[in-house]
């Protein structure tokens, strides 16, 4: 996890802090001065180090925060347990250009109104990637590069684990659902890649790049084992995320590794007695597995 304290921040709030208060503050560096940079008083692979120049009498900081090493949220949870509209957790992912998407992810809620699970927004498109819950019973909304296609499903209830994997395949533009390992129909929606400058979150839907939440499609409730590929998964590989039996983890997110920022008041919580279904489902599949490969 990252730090969610800014720089600019920090000066805007104590405008009497120098450089060297700030750096140490945000990373308990001791530093030393030359006359035109701050440099740790360690070596340079041993932490990040900032920097300072003057041009035309202004003095430009920029400050380097170190981020932690990604981590592993294996039976773990985030908890999101109010209505919002400041609230969220920024996951990091991969930059690179997508051309295919798979996203799954579980999560636990009693929202009867409509409320996003995944956003992912790019500078061109503030709906690069979303889903979302809609209003009405057993309706969800796939939106890529803000083309949506809507999609019906069986039996979503409330205060139940659900898993949901979406797909996208930008040579066909094709889109699908699947709840609970219960597929769609395959929908067009919008071919081509998806740029790599994204950002990506969950508790809040962007309608702006990075902003303009609407409170009121936030999501509250609890959600884990957040994954997301560049590529389409097989039915058989969604299968498995379902019923959590050896899959592959996301290439481009992955919740055993992951790189993220927590905004707000956001707990992360054991998963343990929270989800016996998962551990119930695992064990019946793994004595009647009928899916291989």
């Amino acid at each position: 996890m990252v730090h969610t304290t800014s720089t600019t921040e920090l000066f805007r709030t104590n405008p009497d802090l120098s450089v060297q208060e700030v750096y140490e503050g945000q990373t308990g560096l001791r530093l030393r001065k030359t006359k035109h940079q701050v440099y740790p008083a360690v070596k340079p692979f041993q932490a990040c180090y900032g920097e300072h120049k003057m041009k035309s009498l202004l003095i430009v900081v920029v400050l380097t925060v170190c981020e932690a090493a990604p981590e592993d949220l294996t039976g773990k949870t985030f908890s999101f347990s109010k209505e919002t509209k400041t609230d969220y957790v920024k996951l990091i992912p991969t930059n690179e250009m997508l051309t295919a998407i798979t996203v799954c992810l579980r999560s636990f809620t009693d929202l009867k109104r409509g409320h996003g699970l995944f956003s992912m927004s790019t500078p061109s498109s503030s709906n690069a990637f979303l889903i979302f819950k809609e209003d009405t019973a057993n309706r969800f909304q796939l939106i890529v590069k803000d083309s949506s296609a809507s999609l019906f499903e069986q039996e979503y209830k409330l205060n139940t684990w659900h898993s949901v994997c979406a797909t996208w395949d930008g040579k066909t533009g094709v889109v699908q659902l699947w709840l609970d390992g219960r597929p769609s129909a395959r929908k067009y929606c919008t071919d081509g890649t998806l740029s790599s400058n994204s950002l990506i979150m969950i508790g809040q839907e962007q309608d702006s790049h990075g902003g303009r939440f609407d409170i009121k499609q936030s999501f509250v409730g609890m959600m884990t084992d957040v994954h997301m590929w560049n590529f389409v998964l097989s039915p058989c590989e969604i299968q498995r995320y379902v019923e959590d039996l050896n899959y592959s983890p996301g290439n481009v997110i992955n919740w055993k590794a992951l790189n993220y920022e927590i905004v707000g008041k956001i707990l992360v919580t054991d998963k343990n007695g929270v989800c016996p279904c998962l551990a119930k489902r695992k064990m019946t599949n793994i004595l009647n597995q009928s899916c291989q490969g």
